[in-house]
């Protein structure tokens, strides 16, 4: 099953590293074969990871931007992960972090980053 973007005028997204722009229109966009996407709103630059959980997130971006599940990028991520770890104050966040670990461990790089962003958005959000 393809997957289908469906694209804002001069919207920005990433297929397999290439960065791609949407024209002046609004557009539709498949892709027929598998391949690694992040849309503009999924992005995020070095400058924007301030927190654990967006250090996390942009190491994890950079193995998924760059199809790399081992090395140097998956370091980096490991390293992120167990700073994001360190400093979980509940049993929830915790669990939640392992959960990422556990994506990234057995490459499944996208869920990790779907996970991320919530901790990310909690964060945002700051204690309840």
């Amino acid at each position: 099953m393809p997957l289908k973007l469906s694209l804002k005028p001069g919207e920005t997204f990433v297929v397999n590293g290439a960065v791609v722009r949407n024209g002046d229109r609004r557009g539709v966009l498949l892709l027929e074969t598998r391949a690694r996407v992040l849309r503009e709103k999924d992005i995020l630059r070095p400058t924007e990871a301030t927190t654990q959980a967006g250090r996390a997130y942009f190491a994890i971006m950079q193995m998924y931007l760059l199809g790399e599940v081992d090395g140097p990028p998956y370091a980096q991520a490991a390293e992120a992960i167990a700073g994001l770890l360190a400093v979980c104050e509940s049993d929830e966040d915790r669990e939640n972090v392992l959960e990422i670990s556990a994506d990234v461990a057995s490459s499944n790089l996208y869920r990790a980053l779907s996970r991320c962003r919530k901790l990310m958005a909690a964060d945002a959000r700051g204690p309840e």
